[in-house]
C-alpha cells in the first residue's frame, strides 16, 4: 500500500505527493493539532518518550487513532507507508530505548522538528523503539517513515531486525512498500533508462511502483508555474495509484486500492487532500492556520461541500485520542 514522491523544480516549490492504499475507509478526518500540547508515545509502557509539541501541524487520520500523514508550519511533512518486513525489536528491556507507539512516530516528528537533518541527528543521537501495533483489517501494523523539507532534503527510515536504518538525502525521491528500500533501488537498474534495459513494469505491486514513480518523476518536464508543478506530481502519483478492486486477505493490504492521496507544498506550506471517492480536492494553507494551544480544530471529510481552500471550515472538537499498542 502507498506510494510517495518528492519533486525540487528549479524555481519552483518542493512538492510531495502521497497515496494511501487501503482495503476499506480509514475514516479519515483532517485535523490542526497545536503546539504546545505534551504527549506520551506510549502511556502503557514503562519508559514512554515524553514531548511538547514545537510546531503545529496538519494530519490526515486513520480511525482519529493513528496519524500517517501531515505537514507542520515549517514545512517538514511525514507519512508512513506499510513495509511487512519492519521488526522494530523485542521489548524485553524498556531502559534501553524510549518507547514510541506507531500512532504518534508521524505526529512525533512532526510536532518536535522543523528540518530533516534536524530529526535525523535526533533519532542518531537518542534511542528510540517504535512499538507496533494492531489495526483493523490486518494481522498487525509494520510501517516505514519518510520525511521531507522545503530544502528538498529527505529521510526514509526503517526497523530491519530492531535496527533503524535511515537513508538521508535529497537523492531519496521516491518510496513504496515491500522489498526494504535498498533492495528497491537495486532492482532499479534492472529497467530501461535507469541503468538496465528492461520494460517498464505495469503491475500495480509495490516494486513495480516504485520503478515507475521514479522513472516518470526523474523526467518531469520544468513547470511554468506552482500550479503545473503540483499537476506534475499528481501525475506521476496518480500513475502509481491502484484501481478500485476486491479487498484481499488481511495479511495482504499491499493487494489494496487507492482510497485517498495528499499534496505538499512543502516551501508554500499548503496541504490538499483528494478522496478517491469523490471529485474534489482541496486543501488547508499552514501560514493562516490557527495553531494556538488552546484549539484543536477538525475538518470532517463526511461534508460533501468541501472544495477549494478550506482553511477556515475547521471546526473546535475534543482531540482524538491515539490508539494504544
Amino acid at each position: 500500500m502507498c506510494t510517495r514522491v518528492i519533486w525540487t523544480p528549479d524555481g519552483r516549490p518542493a512538492v510531495v505527493g502521497r497515496n494511501m492504499d487501503w482495503q476499506s475507509s480509514l475514516q479519515t478526518n483532517l485535523w490542526i493539532t497545536p503546539r504546545g500540547v505534551a504527549r506520551n508515545g506510549a502511556p502503557s509502557d514503562p519508559n514512554p518518550l515524553t514531548w511538547t509539541a514545537r510546531y503545529g501541524s496538519v494530519v490526515a487520520t486513520a480511525y482519529d487513532a493513528a496519524v500517517p500523514d501531515g505537514m507542520n508550519e515549517k514545512g517538514l511533512a511525514a507519512h508512513l507507508l506499510w513495509l511487512v518486513e519492519s521488526d522494530y525489536g523485542d521489548r524485553s528491556d524498556p531502559a534501553k530505548a524510549a518507547g514510541l507507539e506507531q500512532s504518534l512516530w508521524a505526529q512525533f516528528v512532526l510536532d518536535r522538528f522543523a528540518t530533516v537533518a534536524e530529526f535525523v541527528a535526533y533519532v542518531e543521537a537518542n534511542p528510540v523503539q517504535i512499538l507496533a501495533q494492531p489495526m483493523r483489517g490486518t494481522s498487525g501494523a509494520t510501517t516505514h517513515l519518510a520525511v521531507e523539507d522545503p530544502t528538498g532534503d529527505s529521510a526514509i527510515v526503517e526497523y530491519l531486525d530492531g535496527v533503524a536504518h535511515i537513508h538521508h538525502g535529497p537523492q531519496h525521491t521516491v518510496l513504496t512498500n515491500s522489498p526494504p528500500y535498498p533492495e528497491q533501488l537495486a532492482n532499479l537498474t534492472r529497467y530501461d533508462g535507469l541503468g538496465g534495459t528492461a520494460a517498464l513494469p505495469g503491475t500495480t505491486l509495490a516494486a513495480d511502483r516504485f520503478v515507475r514513480a521514479r522513472y516518470y518523476r526523474d523526467r518531469l518536464p520544468a513547470p511554468t508555474s506552482d500550479g503545473e508543478a503540483y499537476a506534475a506530481v499528481l501525475s506521476v502519483i496518480r500513475n502509481a495509484a491502484q484501481p478500485f478492486s476486491y479487498p484481499g486477505a488481511a495479511d495482504e493490504p499491499n493487494l489494496s486500492h487507492t482510497i485517498w492521496s495528499t499534496l505538499c507544498d512543502l516551501t508554500n506550506r499548503r496541504y490538499a487532500f483528494a478522496s478517491a471517492y469523490r471529485t474534489d480536492i482541496f486543501w488547508t494553507d499552514l501560514t493562516h492556520a490557527d495553531f494556538t494551544h488552546a484549539r484543536k480544530l477538525e475538518l470532517d471529510l463526511a461534508d460533501p461541500t468541501l472544495s477549494g481552500d478550506v482553511t477556515d471550515r475547521y471546526r473546535e472538537a475534543e482531540l482524538f485520542s491515539y490508539a494504544g499498542a
